[in-house]
């Protein structure tokens, strides 16, 4: 038993000085050995769990038994444990707690299975810190193209972005719709985040079912993205599109996030539109979000879509926060399944390159109890109040927008029952809140989204 120990050991030092330097010169090595210091006596501990976690990540592997109620209550207990253990810092029963979470789960099991995997990565690399020669293997990014088609296949499956961008633009229609007879026909939507502008066709097309080859609506789009590259295929994307559109005149302008608004271009009397889906929760501190908010309030738009995650996150604690993600996460996990099979590609890109990425990203940002640093998911009655000390009033929405959500819910649910209103909560759900001037999207009894659409005062 020591020998085996001692050699796994001896593996776990090789793999450390392969990791950290192939050369191995005594400088580096006097490093891995200070890195490793607090891990003292765990080293053995450490090698096992990293040897588990490459066998769950094997394609095709699964796991027997575990999860024979299909609750998965005992993975479910075993994370929390382990969580309070990260937390408290109690390292050797973290360590010995998570290696037998990664030998209970597997990438390709049921959904309790395949969220307590990301979960218990996250809790490996809070565990190991970012001084870990490992943390960086654990909290591996996708690359840019690899999260790019898990969103265009999280997009053409599931309701949730669709829901939240076909709310947004039909409230945006019918603002312009307002306003036809004196901005002459012309709409300048401001979005925030563009992400490859997967939003903007189905309003191109209803703008364009409005107009004439003689009276032509003027459609420009402010789109502020993270790189050079996603601005310029968004733009080559969004008027290639637009161009079977004659009647319809299109402009897309690109700004890198943090550009100023002072840079907008705008005409006289267009309808200005403000476009905020999942935008303001990845700006991280208060003081940035309010800056934004009162930037937006100067331009005086004719209304501002509001979409966020629904959220009801603590401050106090990491463990708060931990079982508000678990929640969350685990109801869009457990939707997923009314889509795809256990066995699709698709949906294991979904949950690694997206999905999965939040969540160890969610899990490692306040190692050092820095707030500032934590996405804002929280519920809609603290982002109501924002909204409203910044000088917006909240608009009722139309009827249209829960019609065309129903349809949508109706056309992308596959095999659980739809529920509408205060219905038995099973599958996928859409209703009104605030008096009508929200609508959400929730998953049995989870909220998941909600939308809301704001004027200045």
């Amino acid at each position: 038993m020591t020998e085996g120990l001692e050699e796994e050991e001896e593996l776990l030092n090789l793999s450390l000085a392969i990791v950290t330097d192939s050369g191995g010169d005594r400088k580096r090595k006097r490093k891995i050995r200070a890195l490793l210091d607090p891990y003292e006596g765990c080293e053995g501990k450490i090698f096992r769990l990293l040897q588990m976690r490459e066998q769950m990540l094997k394609p095709g592997f699964k796991r027997k038994g575990v999860v024979e109620d299909g609750k998965g209550l005992h993975l479910i207990h075993l994370l929390l444990i382990t969580a309070t253990a990260v937390d408290e810092n109690n390292l050797c029963t973290a360590l010995d707690n998570l290696t037998e979470l990664y030998q209970s789960v597997s990438l390709t099991g049921d959904s309790v299975h395949r969220v307590v995997a990301y979960f218990a990565d996250g809790l490996a690399a809070r565990l190991l810190t970012r001084r870990s020669p490992f943390y960086d293997m654990i909290m591996k990014e996708p690359t840019s193209e690899e999260e790019f088609l898990a969103f265009t296949d999280l997009y053409r499956v599931s309701p949730y972005c669709q829901l939240a961008h076909f709310t947004a633009n039909q409230a945006i229609l019918e603002a312009f719709e307002k306003e036809e007879e004196s901005n002459n026909r012309a709409l300048h939507v401001i979005d925030f985040d563009v992400s490859y502008g997967f939003q903007w066709p189905s309003l191109i097309q209803s703008l364009s079912e409005k107009a004439t080859s003689g009276n032509q609506i003027s459609l420009r789009i402010t789109g502020y993205g993270r790189s050079l590259e996603e601005l310029q295929e968004t733009e080559s994307r969004l008027v290639s599109f637009s161009k079977g559109f004659r009647n319809l005149m299109f402009e897309f302008q690109g700004l890198l996030r943090g550009s100023k608004l002072i840079n907008l271009r705008k005409k006289k009397n267009e309808t200005v539109a403000v476009n905020l889906v999942f935008h303001l929760n990845t700006l991280n501190d208060f003081l940035k979000i309010s800056d934004t908010l009162k930037s937006i309030h100067s331009l005086n738009p004719s209304i501002v879509v509001l979409v966020e995650q629904e959220g009801s996150r603590s401050p106090r604690s990491f463990l708060s926060r931990f079982m508000e993600s678990l929640h969350y996460f685990a109801a869009m996990f457990d939707s997923l399944e009314d889509f795809l099979p256990l066995e699709s590609s698709e949906r294991l890109s979904i949950e690694k390159n997206l999905l999965g990425k939040e969540i160890k990203t969610m899990l490692n940002y306040d190692k050092d109890n820095n707030d500032s640093n934590c996405p804002r998911y929280e519920k809609m009655e603290t982002w109501k109040g924002r909204m409203e000390s910044h000088g917006f009033s909240g608009i009722k929405l139309s009827s249209k927008s829960l019609i065309q959500a129903k349809l949508l819910l109706k056309i992308r649910t596959h095999y659980s029952p739809l529920q509408f209103d205060g219905e038995s909560n099973n599958g996928f759900r859409v209703f009104l809140r605030d008096d009508g001037r929200a609508i959400s999207l929730g998953w049995q009894d989870r909220c998941l989204l909600t939308a809301s659409a704001w004027h200045c005062v």
